[in-house]
């Protein structure tokens, strides 16, 4: 069974910075990508980053220049460095595994909570 495991999140003020780590468990035969998603209350939950097998990266806008996603593969987890945090990064992040073949696995969430 695989299991998603997020670290790292907290609270923090406006300008600082925290670090998200999702370490992977289990069997899973072919990652095709890894990524992290956000839901802020009253929102849907929307793509922050992800990154693919080939290590392409991809960021939402409002998180380009300020976000690095990042893999330890040996490790199996993947990181988000969070820069220059804003009131409205404040959320809950997810991070998402898929599957070469379609399986989609979530881990429970991590709470990121930016003051001013």
């Amino acid at each position: 069974q695989v299991h998603l495991v997020e670290s790292g999140g907290g609270l923090v003020q406006a300008g600082g910075s925290l670090r998200l780590s999702c370490e992977v468990s289990g069997y899973i035969s072919h990652i095709d990508n890894m990524g992290w998603y956000r839901q802020a209350p009253g929102n849907q939950r929307e793509l922050a980053a992800t990154i693919s097998a080939t290590g392409r990266i991809k960021y939402a806008d409002s998180v380009k220049d300020r976000f690095t996603i990042s893999t330890d593969n040996a490790k199996r987890t993947v990181y988000l460095q969070m820069n220059s945090l804003k009131l409205e990064d404040t959320a809950v992040y997810y991070c998402k595994i898929v599957e070469t073949w379609g399986a989609t696995y979530w881990g429970q969430g991590t709470q990121v909570t930016v003051s001013s």
